[in-house]
């Protein structure tokens, strides 16, 4: 899960964000010729892009017609949202509620570092969306390994399977970096605060943390939205 983006990745956040936003309305056929060329690339990532919003509940499968669009209400992802900051902040909670290995606090404070290093300056290339996507999947698969309950794992593979509602299904503007970079930023900034809360025991405080984590993904820097949630 915290493998680097492949080339397509752009085509996925594109077209994640064409859909969310109605762009691309509800059960339009996209087509992988036409989208290919749309983005400058073959058709291959294009099918790779349609999989996983397949997989996310954004497309539907037309059999050898390829995809549709699937239309979805902010309050669809409203609610996969809270389930997710729910589940990950139970697994802080956990953690935070027992002695901290010294292994974990190392892990945890080496891939903060990433993100410390990630934005130690104020330039923002789109090769680092590549970088912070997968700091920010480390970060999370991180805090659920070390929660030592296998269920909310399960838990959370089943809710990423509704629209939006995965850590990794960022719907990000390539064609504006500086809010990109003001908006991921705050999200490293969260992940500060949530480590500190763990790592000092305080855990009322640090599931409270993850979970308006969780919600700070709709903001619409983040996640374009048609509406309001």
């Amino acid at each position: 899960m915290t493998a680097p983006m492949k080339p397509g990745q752009r085509v996925l956040f594109a077209l994640r964000k064409m859909i969310v936003s109605g762009e691309i309305p509800d059960g339009a056929r996209i087509a992988e010729i036409a989208t290919a060329e749309r983005f400058g690339v073959s058709r291959m990532p294009v099918r790779t892009a349609l999989r996983t919003l397949e997989q996310e509940g954004l497309v539907a499968k037309l059999g050898r017609r390829g995809y549709a669009a699937r239309g979805v209400t902010p309050g669809q992802i409203d609610d996969a949202i809270e389930v997710r900051g729910v589940l990950e902040g139970l697994a802080v909670r956990l953690i935070a509620s027992r002695p901290i290995p010294s292994g974990f606090a190392r892990r945890l404070k080496a891939v903060l570092a990433e993100g410390d290093a990630l934005f130690a300056g104020d330039s923002f290339a789109p090769e680092d969306i590549d970088r912070f996507y997968s700091y920010n999947l480390a970060f999370h698969d991180l805090l659920l390994d070390a929660s030592g309950n296998s269920a909310i794992g399960v838990a959370l593979s089943r809710n990423n399977h509704l629209p939006l509602a995965s850590a990794a299904a960022l719907a990000l503007d390539w064609d504006d970096l500086a809010n990109a970079h003001t908006n991921l930023k705050a999200a490293h900034e969260e992940h500060l605060a949530v480590a500190d809360a763990i790592l000092s025991g305080r855990a009322d405080e640090a599931e409270q943390r993850m979970r308006q984590h969780a919600r700070a993904a709709l903001n619409p820097g983040l996640m374009p939205l048609v509406g309001t949630v």
